[in-house]
């Protein structure tokens, strides 16, 4: 109750003297309101301490003529609601806003904007997506209604219409949404691929490419698809270009290239491509790991700990020393409770730090996502870095 107190009172009083000064203008001595607006504004006080909210905010809002005077009032108090999540209440102030034929052009746009984010905040997307195209053809407020739509299309899925508001975002601000673009275009070409289109996710993801150069996603996609026509070094030679556009995500193609070496049958090429990325790349443990398995494939369990032994001198990872525990463990020589326990350790320590990380907000997750479930920024989330991790 206290806290409806200090929200709504300021408008309550607002409210009151706006009302007063208001009905002392429009009528001369000789001629008496034909109603006091202080006994109204008293009223809607008496109903706010009596826990009446609801009624009390129509007594306010009734009070409040809408004219130029008021009209920032009106709106300053739906987005108060919108923000406390009373989403109901923003509307219908809102609403009752916009009827108003006083309204000037300006005036008007603004409050359409407020009552789209109230559709939007309420899941109304038809009507908030009605409200921001009226807003572009009307010439006003376009970049926040653009924005808003793009939201909208992004919540439904709707890459084609995001491809269509981005180019006009970047047409009108300037700014460069490539990587959002391609990302979008992605997104096509895996749903082109799933209903068998090949040519068509092909050339979704010739645009994401061009959209933006930089984007993993796209390559790959485009490796993912070489590999299953069974192209094979096509999607090697696009799974190593991971390397150069970011060492960090070489965890993610590392598997799949690993199958591409051993169904070629070239285990010596896929060793010397480990050994090339472990010294010219920050592709973190992934690499040493690959190649530590590999060795230990071709020489036995112990030269794959002596290696993997020496990597962690230099390059100390949780995920290393799970490996070299599990290692160890193979020897019969060496004493299995104590590793048993150091393998429990570790991996308790593993499962509760984050594989991957968005570099924008710090988002933490055990899975990929191309767009950050935090921030809702695009191609952020990268592999974790090994970083410490307590037990608490």
């Amino acid at each position: 109750m206290s806290e409806w107190l200090l929200l709504l009172l300021p408008v309550a009083a607002a409210s009151g003297w706006v009302a007063a000064k208001r009905s002392a203008e429009r009528f001369a001595p000789e001629k008496a309101p034909s109603s006091d607006p202080r006994a109204a504004y008293f009223r809607g006080l008496n109903l706010l301490l009596n826990e009446q909210p609801d009624k009390a905010i129509d007594v306010f809002i009734r009070l409040l003529e809408v004219d130029s005077d008021t009209v920032e009032t009106h709106l300053a108090l739906g987005n108060l609601f919108r923000r406390r999540g009373e989403v109901d209440r923003a509307i219908r102030i809102h609403q009752n806003l916009i009827a108003r034929p006083t309204l000037t052009r300006e005036q008007r746009a603004e409050a359409l904007l407020e009552l789209g984010q109230d559709y939007m905040r309420a899941g109304l997307f038809d009507r908030a997506e009605s409200l921001f195209n009226e807003l572009v053809e009307m010439g006003q407020f376009q970049e926040q209604a653009l924005r808003n739509l793009k939201t909208i299309y992004q919540q439904e899925k709707d890459w084609d219409q995001c491809l269509a508001v981005s180019g006009q975002l970047e047409a009108r601000t300037g700014e460069s949404l490539g990587n959002e673009r391609a990302h979008y275009c992605c997104e096509l070409a895996e749903r082109a691929r799933a209903a068998k289109e090949t040519s068509t996710a092909l050339s979704y993801l010739r645009q994401a490419q061009a959209s933006d150069p930089d984007c993993i996603r796209a390559t790959i996609l485009q490796a993912d698809m070489a590999v299953a026509r069974g192209d094979l070094r096509a999607g090697m030679r696009d799974y190593k270009r991971v390397a150069d556009q970011d060492p960090a995500c070489m965890a993610e193609v590392l598997p799949k290239l690993s199958e591409c070496y051993r169904r070629l049958g070239e285990r010596e090429e896929w060793m010397a491509f480990l050994s090339d990325i472990l010294n010219v790349s920050a592709s973190g443990p992934a690499a040493a790991l690959a190649l530590c398995d590999a060795i230990g494939e071709r020489e036995g369990p112990q030269a794959a700990a002596t290696f993997l032994t020496e990597q962690l001198r230099g390059h100390p990872s949780l995920e290393g020393l799970a490996r070299l525990i599990s290692l160890h463990s193979l020897d019969g020589t060496r004493e299995p409770e104590i590793f048993a326990i150091l393998r429990e350790l570790v991996a308790h320590l593993l499962a509760k730090r984050p594989t991957y990380q968005c570099q924008r907000c710090g988002f933490g997750a055990k899975t990929l996502h191309w767009q950050c479930p935090g921030c809702r920024t695009w191609g952020s989330i990268r592999p974790a870095a090994d970083i410490p991790c307590d037990l608490r």
